[in-house]
């Protein structure tokens, strides 16, 4: 972890934003996608990502091996959501390794989630998945989507089975080929046009920043 860049570091913090205005779509409208519900919400937040993105995933999917699909399990994350989950892994950090300071306390919680002001989750410019056969059925890759208990969920860890990383090679290759981005202590954590995605690939500006709202939304939507 020493020379891992999180969301926390400055050079993330200051890439500068030159905001798009790319719409974000409802993913229970794009058929081509497999969504999940384990995180859905009332107002179908968890659903929506931008344009560009969908585009990327909808390739990506087809350089996936025969059979294989994408589950999408989370996009567009709220800011006040992301502020309550940052702020209780916080308290969490404050409660099993007291004594630090708060700089401390902001740079380890973002290991795993992001400070709400850079959140790529938050940009709609961020996707939580995981891989599927045809008939939805999850393959195995080390870790349950979100299990940060052990380092196991690291995109490179040693500690999985071969066929665990068989299958997250499988994901990061279709996903970097599209040009999306993973955060590395997140194998599922995958972005694009966000301020991390800017540092990463060198581009000067990120295309997304912060989404105040969601679109209302005018078509029919897609049971997922």
């Amino acid at each position: 972890m020493a020379e891992m860049v999180l969301l926390s570091d400055t050079a993330v913090v200051e890439t500068p934003v030159a905001e798009c205005d790319e719409c974000l779509i409802d993913l229970r409208t794009v058929g081509a996608l497999r969504l999940d519900r384990r995180l859905a919400d009332g107002d179908g937040a968890f659903a929506h990502v931008r344009l560009s993105v969908v585009d990327r995933l909808v390739t990506a999917q087809t350089l996936l091996p025969a059979g294989l699909r994408l589950l999408i399990v989370e996009c567009y994350r709220p800011l006040a959501l992301q502020q309550d989950y940052f702020d209780a892994h916080k308290q969490r950090l404050r409660v099993i390794q007291p004594g630090h300071d708060e700089t401390w306390y902001h740079r380890r919680a973002s290991r795993y989630i992001s400070p709400p002001e850079v959140a790529p989750h938050v940009a709609g410019a961020a996707v939580d998945l995981t891989l599927c056969t045809a008939d939805g059925t999850e393959l195995w890759m080390g870790t349950q989507v979100n299990d940060t208990d052990s380092e196991a969920c690291h995109t490179d860890s040693a500690n999985v089975s071969a066929e665990a990383a068989r299958n997250r090679r499988y994901l990061g290759d279709a996903l970097t080929s599209v040009g999306m981005v993973n955060y590395p202590t997140e194998w599922w954590h995958w972005s694009y046009g966000d301020r991390y995605w800017a540092h990463v690939t060198g581009a000067p500006v990120a295309r997304y920043g912060p989404v105040r709202s969601l679109p209302v939304r005018t078509g029919p939507v897609v049971p997922a």
